[in-house]
């Protein structure tokens, strides 16, 4: 394995963590205490702050700030200037760090450009929101999520492929079985 790429206009704090064939591009910030995986890349001008947990195979595009509280798992993708927060109701006069709200990106779930997620939300396995939107509650595995305040208008497979409106149950491009179980979609056979 490679050892990990960090571009020389990048800063790599003592005390973060970077897995092997992992890419810190042009004026990155990585402080002390964050902890990325293998084989990501890190778009130019991407912030992670101190104590923050990235997986392995996770793709941040350029101008992402990853705050302290947010979790990425394996197969993230963030999108350009996409937006996460950390703190319900910041004042520039009152120090909330004690209030950080905790995040969770579970494995796979894509982030469209320049899309805000708040604070405190988790977005299940395979979750895709659209490039702009605002994520204001947890959205649900495989939830294909648009708008502000984002709402689900449809299913996607694990493939990144949109699921028929009419049977979301079979994905027509790779074949993937799901069932569907109210509001929930779940993942049956290949």
């Amino acid at each position: 394995m490679a050892k990990p790429f960090i571009h020389e206009s990048a800063y790599v704090d003592d005390g973060a963590q970077i897995g092997s064939d992992t890419k810190v591009w042009h004026f990155c910030h990585v402080l002390a205490g964050a902890q990325i995986g293998e084989r990501c890349s890190l778009g130019q001008n991407v912030v992670v702050m101190n104590g923050v947990r990235i997986g392995n195979n996770v793709k941040i595009q350029n101008n992402v700030s990853v705050y302290e509280g947010v979790e990425l798992e394996d197969d993230v993708f963030c999108g350009p200037s996409m937006v996460f927060t950390n703190v319900v109701n910041p004042r520039a006069h009152v120090s909330r760090k004690k209030e950080y709200k905790r995040t969770v990106v579970r494995r796979g779930a894509t982030i469209g450009a320049n899309a805000t997620v708040l604070c405190g939300i988790t977005l299940d396995e395979y979750a895709f929101i659209g490039a702009g939107s605002v994520v204001t509650k947890d959205v649900a595995a495989h939830a294909l999520m648009v708008g502000v305040p984002a709402k689900r208008v449809g299913w996607m497979c694990q493939c990144g492929e949109r699921l028929p409106e009419t049977n979301p149950e079979v994905c027509k491009a790779c074949g993937t079985r799901y069932k569907l179980e109210g509001d929930r979609l779940r993942r049956v056979s290949k």
